[in-house]
This record gives C-alpha cells, sequence and structure tokens, in this order.
C-alpha cells in the first residue's frame, strides 16, 4: 500500500467523526499534500536514475572507443618504458585568463596553440618555449 493510498483509507476513517475534529482534518489535508509530493518526486527520481544509467552507457562507450577494448589479456599491451616515455612527452601551461592548468600531448604542442577547455581563450605557444597569450 502506498503512502497515498494509507492517507485515502485514514481519510476515509475520519469521514465518520464528528465535524469538531478539524485538527485531524487539517492533519490528514497535509499528509495528502506529502503524500502527492512524494509521488512526483519518485516518479522525477526515476527519470533521473533512467538518464543516469544512459550516460553511464554512453561513458562506456566513449571510453572504448577512445581507449580501446581491453581485457585481463590486454594487460601486459603497454611495455613500462613506452608509458614512462610517453608521460615524458606530456606538457602543461597555464591559461592566463581562468588560470586553468592544462595538460597536452606532444603531437597538440606541435600544432602550436591549444584552446582552453574552461574558458575557450586561444593560447599560442612554442613548443621550445613558454605559453604565450594571444
Amino acid at each position: 500500500m502506498t503512502i497515498g493510498e494509507k492517507v485515502s483509507y485514514i481519510k476515509g476513517l475520519c469521514e465518520g467523526l464528528d465535524k469538531d475534529d478539524k485538527i485531524i482534518s487539517a492533519i490528514l489535508d497535509v499528509l495528502s499534500d506529502i503524500a502527492e509530493n512524494l509521488e512526483e518526486v519518485d516518479e522525477e527520481l526515476d527519470d533521473v536514475a533512467s538518464v543516469m544509467t544512459d550516460l553511464e552507457e554512453s561513458v562506456c562507450d566513449l571510453e572504448d572507443e577512445v581507449y580501446g577494448e581491453t581485457s585481463e589479456d590486454d594487460e601486459d599491451y603497454y611495455d613500462e618504458d613506452e608509458i614512462e616515455e610517453d608521460v615524458g612527452e606530456m606538457y602543461e601551461t597555464e591559461c592566463p585568463t581562468c588560470h586553468n592548468v592544462i595538460n597536452f600531448d606532444y603531437e597538440q604542442a606541435v600544432t602550436g596553440e591549444i584552446e582552453c577547455p574552461n574558458c575557450g581563450r586561444k593560447l599560442v605557444f612554442d613548443i621550445n618555449d613558454e605559453s604565450e597569450e594571444v
């Protein structure tokens, strides 16, 4: 039995009471409003849960697309030396507008420019020099 059904049942029981029992009637009205509100919240929560499930699936699909599908057999796919070499090719700069720290790899550095993902400001730089703002 839902909360709304229980409140309706109690209201039915109270209809046989005297008209002097206004307090009980007022309490039942409040309970009725609470029950309706809870039903709306439950419906919205179900909608949010559904959206979150869809987002989780989309993120998993995106991870598979970006990083490739991995399994336990692929644990030794990367050599530790290759990982250290890749990490050594990372660059970092700070956006002069929003002070967001931006990490980027050698391929992005070769282009000579990068857009701040936080504020959208275009940063131009030379990989042999510090970042410069445009």
